[in-house]
């Protein structure tokens, strides 16, 4: 059957246990949050030697794991074993013989084990007939990970610190995205860095603690950039792009493009959704309510002919940065060429 990670989570700490787990899906980290977490709770610390057993998909075979998994506990309720990198074990063939007795295992799994595979950084076929099985079975779990939106990771953000007994202002949140993106495992590296070096009896996490301990500015990055050229701030944006030009590898041209060209074409919309309620235009462009003042700051600034126009030069300048149409022009000149075109 299938369950989302909080209800998977929800049942683990619950004590309640399948005795199949397949973990698959573009979002490493719940994977691994879930096998970490059957792999902690599942047996008591003193019957982990004998009834804990750990397979990596690369060093081992199908076969050797079901033969696991079909053994009786010694002297407890049950045994765990875990497939880590499940993905190198041979389960490409549904004609090969070793899927065959995995669907078989599937139909009547050993009451007393927990059989765990966390699939990982590889495409699991939905159509399959394992994957139709785990999906019908009373007694599995199938669980396939879907990235965060990147629109909704400064609301994840806040979530996480939340349940660290800290809280995080919104452009801190936003800092993290910008700079991380929406790797939930990457995300989860920095924050965690973060939270060490947070001074002692520290509360609240602004954008000035991203910048002193991750050393992503707080004043030159792309939000601040988007406000500048909402406000028609000449100065300011050509700082940041400034900046920008000057680290390269921080603010890579196709990552400022990418950003300018989305919030541009949500302003666009939102000046044909501007009649309809706040909470449906916010659901439309995809963004928390709270930033919808931002669009209608850009509505105000850029009429639909000027941001068509904008839209318009964002592809071009993507084009030339690829080499097309562009004999000498490098990051830096494209970069200020297109923001002198925005605000003029």
């Amino acid at each position: 059957m299938e369950k989302s990670v909080d209800q998977i989570i929800s049942d683990i700490n619950k004590g309640e246990f399948y005795p199949v787990y397949f973990l698959t899906g573009e979002e490493p980290y719940f994977i691994d949050q879930i096998t970490d977490l059957i792999e902690k709770t599942a047996l008591p610390e003193e019957m982990k030697a004998f009834n804990q057993i750990v397979f990596y998909g690369k060093d081992s075979d199908l076969k050797t794991v079901l033969e696991a998994a079909l053994r009786h506990p010694m002297m407890a309720e049950r045994q765990v074993v875990i497939v880590r990198e499940a993905q190198e074990l041979d389960l490409k063939t549904s004609e090969d013989e070793s899927r065959d007795a995995l669907l078989n295992y599937l139909s009547h799994p050993n009451p007393t084990t927990l059989l765990v595979f966390a699939y990982k950084h590889k495409k699991f076929d939905k159509r399959s007939r394992l994957s139709k099985a785990l999906k019908s079975g009373e007694k599995s779990i199938f669980l396939v990970t879907q990235k965060i939106r990147e629109y909704k990771m400064p609301e994840w953000i806040t979530e996480y610190v939340s349940g660290q007994g800290m809280s995080i202002d919104m452009k801190a949140a936003m800092l993290l995205t910008e700079h991380v993106g929406n790797s939930i495992s990457n995300l989860v590296n920095e924050l965690e860095k973060l939270l060490i070096s947070m001074p002692a009896g520290s509360k609240k996490i602004t954008a000035e603690h991203i910048e002193k301990y991750i050393g992503y500015s707080k004043d030159y990055n792309i939000f601040e950039l988007q406000n500048a050229l909402i406000a028609g701030d000449v100065q300011k944006a050509n700082q940041i792009i400034f900046h920008f030009c000057k680290n390269p590898r921080t603010h890579p041209l196709t990552v400022t493009l990418a950003v300018l060209y989305q919030f541009f074409v949500k302003v666009l919309l939102f000046h044909q959704l501007r009649q309809l309620p706040r909470n449906k235009i916010a659901a439309t462009l995809k963004v928390r309510e709270y930033f919808l003042k931002d669009y209608e700051k850009a509505a105000r600034r850029f009429s639909t002919a000027r941001l068509a126009a904008i839209i318009s030069a964002l592809r071009k300048t993507n084009a030339r940065a690829r080499g097309i149409g562009n004999i000498s022009s490098g990051d830096c000149d494209l970069q200020k060429e297109l923001i002198y075109y925005i605000l003029h």
